[in-house]
């Protein structure tokens, strides 16, 4: 019981956001009479959603260096607006077109990261005038107005699905297919972890409690897929977060970059005494801000079929919002790519789930905003709990 005490004492953001985020979708399933959890319902949250996820997953990064990012809105409506004319107006290739795009997201975010990095210009006023620079570019370059209609084939970046081995079944079988693999490769990586803690000494969970882990692991995995084989399959855009998850979760930890990252914003002058090159580090999150940003604009314009002047719109707050009921901390040096998701998870089911029960937008923000100062709170009483 005392190593269930130590394991769950050392990971309680983690757990205390998963098991919130079960606890409301829970609440809204049974209030939403069975709509939230419906194929369609939960195919619609992945992909009204998707763009919050990838902005988050940048976003916790630039938090974890100490840093904010209020300029990923703009920015995402500034590419979606450039991409638009290139494959609207002058007839691009979509391929090209995201290609161009996200190197503009990426100079942008050079652009932004020269001024945090070199010139000292905290980042907080570096984003903001970022904010204003790049909305009043959007509006020029679309002149005020919307341009669309978008390729077919870039559509499908953010609205198409998978196809499926076989049409002739009601069900997604290459879903179900899809969803049996995944569950045996997060089988043996947990085996393969647990024998890498125990082999250091580390403290690990008792084996039924680990077996029972595993067993629910599975069961979530392949309910999941279930619900979306019900439906069409899995959408492109899913696939696309996953792989931003999985390589963004490897680079933070188990890379060089990822440790310097973490060192940065635990104690700047630390890191840049023990030879970390805070400068360049600070750098390049802000240059990946920038392109996640602009895959993010992408993504929106994509679903939208448009790209238009008042497009991200308090997009930062949600991502930032995402990022700290996740877990990362408001000082630095805490966070992972897998909390920002779980918190922008939390996010899109209560804004669907106050949009299906017929909530008013006036107290969908006021409870979001509550629910982000609780998150907060209950981070700095757990910090202020363990150094005490």
């Amino acid at each position: 019981m005392e190593v269930m005490k130590n394991v769950f004492k050392n990971n309680v953001r983690q757990y205390g956001m998963i098991l919130a985020l079960i606890l409301i979708t829970v609440l809204f399933q049974v209030l939403s009479d069975g709509i939230l959890l419906k194929p369609l319902n939960v195919t619609n949250i992945i992909q009204q959603y998707s763009f919050i996820l990838v902005l988050a997953i940048g976003m916790v990064l630039v938090i974890i260096t100490g840093h904010i990012d209020l300029s990923v809105g703009s920015v995402a409506a500034f590419v979606g607006a450039v991409s638009a004319i290139m494959m609207v107006d002058y007839d691009m290739p979509y391929w090209a077109a995201i290609i161009l795009s996200l190197l503009i997201g990426a100079l942008v975010g050079a652009w932004q990261g020269f001024w945090v990095a070199y010139m000292r210009i905290p980042s907080f006023i570096v984003t903001l005038a970022g904010m204003l620079l790049f909305r009043g570019l959007t509006m020029i370059v679309l002149d005020g107005q919307s341009i669309a209609p978008f390729p077919k084939a870039f559509q499908k970046m953010s609205t198409g699905f998978l196809p499926d081995v076989d049409g002739s079944s009601s069900i997604h079988m290459l879903t179900i297919i899809v969803g049996v693999f995944l569950s045996l490769v997060t089988v043996l990586q947990e085996f393969r972890d647990r024998r890498a803690q125990r082999k250091y000494d580390f403290e690990v969970l008792p084996y039924p409690w680990f077996i029972a882990k595993l067993v629910g692991i599975v069961a979530v995995i392949n309910v999941f897929t279930y619900v979306l084989a019900q439906y069409r399959g899995i959408p492109y855009i899913l696939i696309i977060l996953f792989l931003l998850v999985i390589v963004y979760t490897f680079v933070m930890k188990k890379t060089v970059m990822g440790r310097h990252t973490y060192a940065l914003g635990g104690n700047e002058k630390a890191a840049k005494l023990s030879g970390v090159k805070t400068k360049r580090v600070t750098f390049w999150v802000f240059v990946n801000m920038g392109a996640l940003a602009a895959l993010s604009g992408l993504i929106y314009a994509a679903r939208l079929n448009a790209a238009t002047p008042k497009a991200g719109v308090n997009f930062e707050l949600d991502a930032i919002a995402a990022c700290f009921i996740g877990g990362a901390s408001a000082s630095g040096g805490i966070g992972t790519v897998m909390g920002a998701i779980i918190g922008g998870l939390v996010m899109g089911v209560m804004n669907n789930g106050m949009s299906l029960i017929g909530l008013g937008i006036d107290w969908q923000q006021g409870i979001k905003g509550l629910v982000l100062l609780f998150a907060v709170g209950f981070d700095i009483y757990n910090k202020n709990k363990t150094a005490s």
